[in-house]
């Protein structure tokens, strides 16, 4: 699935089992860091780019899926933040779900354009070969399956930030977060408002 589906739904998961911020961006970032192994894609662009020959993403298709799909970077990853945590226990456990919540939407809707472009997930790697996980009925990535979760947690997300009064721009900056909490707020009362004086 996209990067943008992993981190609104890890969002989900942790405002659903923390009870303060900074817990919740460590296990928002667990479900959302195996993705970056992929960002090889950065030097393939740049290199294609100053060469001014075509871009083979020689180290995206290398790497991604590889480094950090893994029990090695379910570890590395989750005690890593764990370490940032204020229940630290607590915080391993959740990063090592939201982790495999990843694996787990990967491994059914991440699927290339073709039928037998499938995204395997190499549960060892980098560490050893096998095992190695694949869904033949794999979820093309822009497919209608993913668009629709995406939409769903995406309708999710909004409908906990009106409530709560914090939303997943959290992970990127407080006012950010804040300005778009009270645009939401505005636009609910806005809507409360026309339907009271419809019901008059």
């Amino acid at each position: 699935m996209s990067p943008l589906t992993h981190l609104v739904g890890s969002w989900l998961v942790a405002v659903a089992t923390t009870n303060n911020s900074r817990d919740r961006k460590l296990v928002t970032l667990a479900g959302v860091l195996p993705d970056a192994d992929g960002l090889g894609v950065l030097p393939d662009v740049v290199g294609s780019w100053l060469s001014g020959k075509e871009c083979t993403f020689y180290f995206y298709q290398t790497y991604h899926h590889l480094l950090l799909h893994g029990w090695p970077g379910a570890i590395l990853i989750s005690v890593i933040l764990t370490l940032f945590a204020r229940q630290k226990w607590r915080v391993l456990l959740l990063c090592l779900l939201a982790f495999h919540l990843h694996l787990v939407c990967d491994l059914i809707g991440s699927r290339g354009p073709t039928a037998g472009d499938l995204w395997p997930i190499c549960y060892s790697e980098p560490i050893f070969r096998h095992p190695i996980w694949f869904w033949k009925n794999q979820w093309k990535l822009d497919g209608w399956q993913n668009q629709i979760i995406f939409i769903l947690a995406f309708l999710a997300s909004l409908w906990v930030a009106i409530k709560k009064e914090f939303s997943f721009f959290e992970l990127f900056s407080s006012r950010a977060d804040k300005i778009f909490v009270s645009v939401l707020l505005k636009w609910r009362n806005r809507l409360l408002k026309n339907e009271g004086e419809r019901s008059k």
